[in-house]
């Protein structure tokens, strides 16, 4: 273990420490440096133990409360005591044997009463459990337990796919969620829209009816005025027949008709001013009762 030792004296290397026998018996430690040892007197340097930080890895395979076969890696952190060497020493011939023995102990008996969730989240508690037992036996032993860790918990392979088929199935079921709501939102918007174009375009429409009725009662009254002995009927009917005469002409201008059949007459032409005419006058009764 890096010492150096005579007849007379030797020499224990840092982060070390000796132990002397007196005839075969425990005498004393030796501590880093150069020691001096009777010979004469059965002294003798023993043996040496490092008390530097081992590590040691552990891997136990157990099952879990609901019936799942895994395997826990375990890293130990563990070092001599130096005021309790002789105990290391002479106590336990195999301390990592000891150790490993003790760990598998606590965790299969601690591990069969969580699911296989509940070791993922509580893999702390299983450590903490570790090292709470293996401090209360290995200190009388002359080590102490620094650290564990539980490094890795690897469950079988075919629970490991089933695991990830679950994750990846419930997370297509939330992406379908917010798929299903978003076009929900799309829909309801898209309805919205509609019925407030509707609204406008009724509104448009009324208030264009409004206009053509306001300026058609406007050149009625500016005819009567300007040309005397006139009626309001006589002015109604010579606009209606300017009104026909104009639609008629649009309808040849346009591009998209090519043939339009029409009744056409002085008595059509009446017909029509009589509708139109009967229309207006029923629109501004209406008017009236509401108002």
């Amino acid at each position: 273990m890096g010492n150096v030792s005579c007849l007379f004296c030797g020499c224990v290397d840092q982060a070390s420490v000796g132990v002397v026998e007196r005839w075969g018996r425990f005498e004393k430690l030796a501590y880093p440096g150069l020691n001096f040892f009777n010979p004469f007197t059965g002294e003798c340097l023993a043996g040496v133990l490092s008390t530097r930080i081992n590590s040691l890895d552990v891997r136990i395979e157990t099952k879990t409360k609901d019936n799942v076969f895994v395997q826990l890696l375990c890293s130990i952190q563990y070092r001599v005591i130096k005021e309790n060497a002789d105990d290391a020493f002479y106590e336990l011939q195999n301390p990592k044997e000891q150790i490993q023995a003790y760990v598998f102990d606590v965790v299969r008996a601690l591990v069969p009463r969580m699911t296989l969730d509940e070791l993922f989240e509580q893999k702390g508690d299983v450590a903490k459990a570790v090292l709470e037992e293996l401090e209360k036996v290995m200190g009388a032993y002359g080590y102490s337990i620094e650290h564990i860790l539980m490094v890795d918990i690897i469950p079988d392979a075919a629970v490991r796919k089933a695991m990830n088929e679950i994750n990846a199935a419930q997370r297509l079921q939330l992406a379908s969620v917010y798929k299903g709501e978003a076009e929900k939102v799309l829909q309801v918007k898209k309805a919205e829209a509609e019925a407030e174009a509707k609204y406008l375009g009724g509104v448009g429409v009324a208030r264009q009816r409004q206009a053509i009725t306001d300026g058609l009662r406007e050149n009625i009254l500016n005819f009567s005025h300007k040309v005397e002995g006139t009626s309001a009927k006589e002015v109604m009917d010579l606009i209606m027949i300017t009104q026909y005469f104009d639609t008629i002409k649009d309808l040849g201008n346009s591009s998209k008709n090519t043939t339009v059949f029409i009744p056409h007459g002085p008595g059509h032409v009446r017909d029509i001013g009589e509708q139109i005419r009967n229309g207006l006058m029923e629109a501004a009764s209406a008017q009236v009762n509401v108002e």
